[in-house]
């Protein structure tokens, strides 16, 4: 059986090594996990039939682009708006697609440790197809949110980047990165949030794994608060993957 990894610039992902393990630990000879490093999607479907592939997982800036090809998308994926992780199943010798989103259950599962109290309002930086599945499992823990965007404000529950100040961050101690900034190889980024008026009553979540602490988590430390990377996000919404590939 044949997987994948959609996305671009994948270069910093461990995916495909992560997955590769997993076919030697239990014993899946014969299995292949490729990546697609695509600038369009214009071919996805002809990739798709000439690779017979079997499930792929779907990252930056493909998670809500790709709606579009699938047949079928499962009721959380529907709900968020955003799909990570596809299912084909071929019938008379055509894929048929179906679309789900593990990234909610990933980041749940890995924040949920660490959730006190004083994390019942959260920020989440950046409006793209990862922070559509954040928001979904933070309202379904019961913690309020707003968008913090560079961008028009779609809603009233969004900030601009200039709107935070003292207030802003003391009234939100949960503060969620879904954006790129920081990325490897570009790690000498961050968003920029007035992180001075950071305490250890904050929270820092930043879904970049590479590298394993980011400026953003290195400045948030800095300023006393408790921070967590993606990688374990990553692990559970893999494992999830694979289980939905063999379901």
């Amino acid at each position: 059986m044949h997987f994948g990894l959609l996305g671009k610039s994948l270069s910093h992902s461990f995916s495909k090594s992560y997955l590769e393990e997993k076919f030697i630990k239990e014993d899946k000879a014969g299995f292949q996990y490729s990546n697609f490093d695509l600038e369009n999607l214009d071919n996805l479907l002809q990739i798709i039939s000439h690779h017979h592939l079997s499930g792929l997982n779907v990252t930056k800036p493909y998670k809500e682009t790709v709606i579009p090809f699938l047949n079928e998308m499962d009721f959380t994926a529907r709900e968020i708006g955003a799909v990570n992780c596809i299912k084909i199943n071929w019938i008379n010798e055509q894929p048929y697609l179906t679309g789900y989103n593990t990234d909610y259950y990933g980041f749940a599962q890995s924040i949920k440790p660490f959730l006190e109290p004083a994390h019942q309002r959260a920020l989440i930086l950046g409006t793209g197809g990862a922070s559509k599945a954040i928001a979904y499992a933070l309202k379904n823990v019961g913690v309020d949110f707003y968008y913090v965007t560079t961008g028009d404000k779609k809603a009233s529950n969004y900030f601009h980047y200039s709107d935070l100040n003292e207030y802003v961050l003391n009234a939100f101690k949960l503060i969620v990165n879904c954006t790129p900034l920081g990325m490897y190889p570009k790690a000498e980024t961050c968003p920029e949030i007035p992180f001075q008026y950071l305490s250890e009553e904050h929270l820092l979540y930043d879904l970049i794994y590479n590298p394993e602490e980011t400026l953003f988590l290195q400045k948030g430390k800095e300023n006393g608060a408790i921070t967590i990377n993606g990688l374990n996000m990553l692990k559970l919404q893999a494992d999830k993957a694979w289980e939905i590939w063999h379901s």
